[in-house]
């Protein structure tokens, strides 16, 4: 079994890590579903179980650091330090039973929050590591997530109402969303132009980025290159 969720406790043995998805539940335009940073790292710590029998996937944390959506409705943010805390705390019980713990992160936003739960955990004697995907292409709810949503589950994707947003460089955007949030660059939610969008396309990305994952987690295992 590669998930914790189905196993039972005599179960659990031979997992010496523990994949946990951390996503957000935030606006993605009105097209894609508000679970797609979620989605993205569960599937992504689902195929780095499916290529190693020592990972075991945990559910997913849902929740993220997503105060920059909250213009839009629906979005559900627990902010910074609630995330660090719950990592840190999720780290401490999950390593009484693995010798490694590894965040599999799908929200940019939780970037920080994730990486000093690293290394408090670290800290205190911990291994953990963070990762995120490192995706080519426009920000947040563009061609880029449209095709990877598109690649996971295509009937979550609301083709009919994608539409471009602020195509400017995120560079020229920061300064404004870092103190007001999205509402005020992008009517419509979305970083980018999630024309051509394609599941195929998608799909590439995905193993792109499932191969990041893998080599970056055979490194901190000290295998062989």
């Amino acid at each position: 079994m590669s998930e914790l969720a189905d196993c039972t406790w005599p179960e659990i043995s031979g997992a010496g890590v523990l994949a946990i998805p951390v996503g957000s539940t935030e606006q993605h335009g009105p097209h894609l579903p508000f679970s797609t940073d979620t989605d993205v790292a569960v599937a992504l710590a689902r195929a780095l179980a499916s290529r190693r029998a020592d990972v075991l996937v945990a559910p997913a944390m849902p929740y993220g650091s997503s105060g920059e959506h909250q213009g839009f409705p629906g979005t559900l943010s627990i902010g910074p330090d609630a995330i660090e805390l719950v990592l840190v705390e999720l780290g401490r019980s999950a390593t009484e039973t693995f010798g490694r713990i590894l965040f599999v992160s799908g929200h940019g936003g939780n970037a920080i929050p994730v990486n000093r739960a690293v290394r408090r955990l670290r800290s205190e004697g911990r291994d953990a590591l963070a990762w995120a995907p490192r995706w080519r292409g426009d920000a947040h709810a563009g061609r880029t997530e449209t095709s990877v949503q598109l690649a996971l589950d295509a009937s979550r994707v609301r083709v009919d109402l994608a539409a471009p947003g602020n195509t400017a460089p995120l560079s020229e955007l920061l300064p404004v969303m870092r103190e007001q949030g999205l509402r005020p660059v992008t009517a419509n939610g979305v970083l980018g132009d999630p024309s051509g969008a394609d599941a195929d396309e998608g799909s590439r990305l995905l193993v792109e980025a499932t191969d990041d994952l893998a080599t970056t987690v055979s490194r901190w295992l000290g295998e062989a290159a």
